[in-house]
């Protein structure tokens, strides 16, 4: 039975990927900080058929002593302060986050078995400025965030482990994907729960940044599935993730609103401080890479995506539940 050892097991992606690897006989083993409010509402209903053990991407000394305790067959690194917005204002704590923290991991690796293999979450916002339409594993990266430019040092520390040490490391550049368990702080989720509470009449507003921007928006569900299949391959490499759509932030309140019988333009007030600095206009992925070596492709529509969101959300707001 193998061992998968995942951080950022608590997030999206994590909960997702612990229940992907749980249902092919994985032993998962999920990293987890210690802080003053923990927040497990993705994995509890998953909880008891994990082991969660408590470490820091901060802290190399805590990622050698787990490697060597629980010695994984495959490492997912999932762990990062993920949200762009925020990056603005942390930019210090994201690059010891998001770009250090790979580096850290990745010599414990090193350190403890060579041999295991490695995944990092690379992103689609290493792109930032785009210098090609799709953008593909070979395209280059202009970064338009902290959290972007971090991104891009754990993207090519990740590709210096692999060829430096020839250890099995693959990279997986990941647009945007979202599902019921994205953040509230996420421009989706927060259009597809205001969509719903605007519907329950729990409030008449939503307050967004740039409506124009457009993303290649996909199901987490389907994402974490590529990532494991890199992992199966006898050769790492590095691979775009992506439906090969693009859809503007308006067609996105537009199908959240409309499935609600409501428009989006009675409600929606655009709020300068949701401005980014420095705005990343247009990303869409060409993944035609992970569809020939990995078989992968998307399994959920733009459509789907969002209803399943709407849904989700009116059903946690009518039971009264706390959202992820």
């Amino acid at each position: 039975m193998p061992t998968a050892f995942i951080t950022g097991i608590t997030g999206q992606d994590g909960s997702y990927l612990a229940e992907f690897l749980l249902e092919r006989g994985y032993d998962v083993v999920g990293m987890v900080r210690r802080t003053s409010t923990l927040n497990f509402h993705r994995i509890s209903h998953i909880q008891d058929r994990l082991k969660l053990v408590s470490g820091d991407m901060l802290d190399q000394i805590s990622l050698i002593h787990l490697l060597e305790e629980h010695r994984p067959d495959e490492v997912y690194n999932l762990a990062a302060q993920s949200f762009v917005q925020t990056s603005w204002g942390q930019p210090v704590f994201t690059g010891e986050a998001t770009a250090l923290g790979v580096t850290r991991l990745l010599d414990a690796i090193r350190l403890v078995d060579p041999q295991i293999r490695f995944y990092q979450a690379s992103s689609s916002e290493m792109f930032g400025k785009v210098r090609e339409v799709p953008q593909r594993e070979t395209t280059p990266f202009h970064p338009r965030s902290p959290y972007g430019v971090a991104k891009v040092y754990g993207h090519w520390i990740t590709v210096n482990y692999r060829e430096s040490y020839d250890m099995h490391c693959t990279s997986g550049i990941l647009f945007n994907h979202e599902s019921p368990r994205r953040g509230l702080e996420f421009v989706t989720r927060k259009i597809t729960h205001h969509a719903a509470m605007i519907k329950l009449g729990m409030t008449d507003e939503l307050r967004l940044g740039n409506l124009d921007s457009r993303r290649d928006w996909g199901f987490a569900g389907d994402y974490v599935r590529a990532m494991w299949l890199m992992l199966q391959q006898d050769i790492p490499d590095d691979f775009v993730i992506a439906t090969s759509e693009t859809h503007s932030v308006e067609e996105f309140l537009g199908e959240a609103f409309s499935y609600m019988d409501l428009d989006w333009k009675e409600y929606v007030v655009q709020d300068p401080q949701f401005m980014r600095p420095a705005e990343v206009d247009l990303l869409v992925g060409d993944p035609t890479k992970a569809g020939k070596k990995l078989g992968w492709e998307p399994t959920v529509t733009f459509r789907q995506l969002v209803r399943l969101m709407v849904d989700s959300d009116l059903r946690m707001l009518r039971n009264g539940e706390t959202p992820m």
